[in-house]
């Protein structure tokens, strides 16, 4: 007797718990939304989160603010998100250090997979190779063929150690076999300044700091590293086109939701953002500015997640690469 009503006890208990997660999702949102950026303002996760959380606001008819929790590498802010209430009304967006700094920091403090839902994928840019244009090199080609015969003679740039293009070119030394030594700076921008100055002759940075530069002529787009070209600068090849086969380092910027946010609110979230960037108002914003556009639902999403962390994994490894 004292059994069954023990079961029954936790029958109800649990009928209750998942009438009131159907509540939420079909009531939400009730109140303000957090997106929390772990960088400062002013960097390509903060403006996606920026246009993003203005459409989010209006289609939702409730506020949706931005908050930056830079440092310790983007640890701090998606440690702060993975600890928050799995309610939907806190948020991350943040690039592919979501996806590197599980391998980069013996302790990130976060779970990619265990604290984390993925709710959505809307953007990704490819990273660029650079050049100063008084360099030797002007293609691809050329400057593979010069890396390969004056083996640790160059240096490159890039925004510092682990950021997502370091990692691409990291990727690119392990599967061609160069000798080229990597200068970390402080950000795209300096990395991206040192190149113009020709402190450092060739510099691998995500697109949208570089795409300006390269229009006005003072860089030269040596390659991409995405699996297709850039609709907006078609003229630049892959490094897939260069031979270089299978290479895929793109930065991506994931929006994801601590574990345990109903699948109804992730879902209907996904759906919003999804029609926000199919938009021809925001595509051909985020287009303008380098971005790729994409609608992955959140299987899709998290599959991509799981293959990044797994790639890599292999590049930190490798490389024996360490955190700045």
């Amino acid at each position: 007797m004292i059994n069954l009503k023990r079961t029954i006890f936790f029958v109800v208990m649990i009928f209750g718990v998942g009438i009131h997660l159907v509540g939420l999702a079909q009531t939400y949102p009730t109140k303000t939304i957090k997106i929390v950026v772990p960088f400062a303002p002013g960097g390509p996760s903060d403006i996606i989160a920026r246009i993003l959380s203005q459409k989010l606001s209006e289609n939702l008819n409730t506020p949706v603010i931005v908050e930056n929790k830079p440092g310790a590498g983007a640890n701090i802010g998606m440690v702060q998100v993975a600890r928050s209430a799995p309610d939907g009304y806190t948020l991350l967006l943040v690039s592919s250090s979501f996806v590197i700094n599980p391998s980069l920091y013996d302790k990130p403090g976060y779970d990619a997979l265990k604290d984390f839902t993925a709710v959505a994928l809307p953007v990704t840019s490819p990273n660029i190779l650079v050049g100063n244009p008084g360099f030797a090199a002007k293609n691809v080609k050329e400057l593979l063929e010069l890396i390969k015969a004056n083996p640790g003679k160059y240096d490159y740039a890039s925004p510092g150690a682990g950021t997502g293009p370091h990692l691409s070119m990291e990727l690119l030394k392990l599967k061609l076999g160069l000798d080229i030594k990597h200068i970390p700076y402080n950000g795209g921008g300096p990395a991206l300044q040192a190149v113009l100055g020709n402190q450092v002759p060739i510099g691998f940075s995500a697109l949208p700091p570089a795409v300006q530069q390269i229009k006005a002529g003072k860089l030269i787009g040596l390659a991409l590293s995405s699996a297709e070209h850039f609709p907006l600068m078609p003229e630049i090849p892959t490094l897939i086109d260069a031979g270089v086969k299978d290479f895929e380092g793109d930065t991506m910027q994931f929006i994801m939701a601590p574990q345990g946010t109903p699948s109804d609110i992730v879902k209907k979230l996904n759906t919003e953002i999804s029609n926000i960037v199919s938009t021809k108002e925001i595509q051909e914003k985020l287009s303008s500015m380098g971005y790729f556009i994409y609608t992955h639902d959140t299987k899709k999403t998290d599959q991509i997640i799981r293959s990044e962390l797994n790639k890599w994994q292999k590049v930190v490894q490798a490389g024996n690469i360490k955190p700045d």
